[in-house]
């Protein structure tokens, strides 16, 4: 399983003064449950073999604690009748768009063996801060980011694992660009770190932005205006707009529009959106 958002953050703690990502707080509120018709709304494909959805911003891919309904993989359980479901494509819970799973062993191992391979391809959607002026690749490798306050937060790192991220602007606006984003590898974060290592970072990322300590905040106090003047926007600006699965991957090309949450975004920020198809942004996905 690879891509810049594998591995959903799990649920954690405080860790010797470093946090975990996500930690249930008494001041978060109930954990988000999803409803069967909402879920429904999401599938953008399903036949035999595999279930296809758009997830919104704010969904945890992975099981959790509080059931079956507040976690994509324990919805997509529940509306299909399935025992098991395979989650293929994975995104943290701030990042929306596709997300590929298998309804059985066979289809999830042709599909994970295919990405090894390189035989899927998958391209994001990013609000960056700043001006992105020309395309740049980011070849640096990545590890654990062991100076941060933030237990899971990656970071390049001359000994860590090779990363390779490609981002081409497609339109500005308001002091952000809108790119379309690429990977080679699929490191933990790899996306969010890049653009950070190049001094570009996502729009509203609370651990990659401006200062990691804002998530710390986050999770103290929940969202907040202080929070909202310096992040812009209350998740991770991110957005995995298309999966070609390829031919030989079970077939199928996959495509989510940019969420409304963002289009908001570029549209106050003057970021044009038909400016950015007319630059190659992923067919259909604005």
């Amino acid at each position: 399983m690879s891509g810049d958002e594998t591995g959903g953050e799990p649920l954690g703690e405080r860790f010797g003064g470093r946090a975990c990502a996500w930690p249930r707080r008494s001041g978060q509120g109930p954990a988000r449950l999803i409803t069967a018709e909402e879920f429904r709304g999401w599938v953008t494909h399903e036949d035999e073999q595999l279930l296809v959805v758009d997830k919104p911003g704010d969904v945890v891919c992975h099981p959790s604690k509080h059931g079956p309904w507040s976690s994509l993989v324990g919805a997509a359980r529940e509306s299909t009748g399935l025992p098991r479901i395979h989650l293929v494509f994975r995104l943290d819970r701030e990042t929306s768009g596709i997300v590929v799973m298998a309804k059985d062993e066979r289809t999830a191992a042709r599909l994970q063996t295919a990405m090894q391979k390189r035989r899927v391809a998958k391209r994001y959607l990013a609000i960056l801060t700043g001006l992105v002026e020309g395309p740049v690749t980011v070849d640096q490798p990545l590890g654990d980011d062991t100076s941060s306050p933030v237990f899971i937060k990656s970071a390049v790192d001359p000994l860590g694992r090779p990363s390779v991220t490609h981002f081409a602007p497609l339109a500005v606006g308001g002091g952000c660009t809108l790119v379309s984003v690429v990977t080679e590898t699929g490191r933990k974060h790899q996306i969010r770190a890049h653009a950070q290592w190049m001094g570009h970072p996502l729009v509203g990322d609370k651990i990659y932005g401006p200062d990691a300590r804002l998530y710390l905040d986050f999770i103290d106090r929940g969202w907040d205006a202080a929070l909202e003047a310096k992040l812009l926007l209350p998740r991770q600006a991110l957005h995995c707009a298309s999966i070609d699965l390829g031919s030989g991957a079970g077939g199928g090309c996959y495509q989510a529009p940019l969420p409304a949450d963002l289009s908001a975004f570029c549209e106050a920020r003057g970021i044009s959106l038909s400016e950015a198809g007319r630059a190659g942004a992923p067919l259909g996905a604005l």
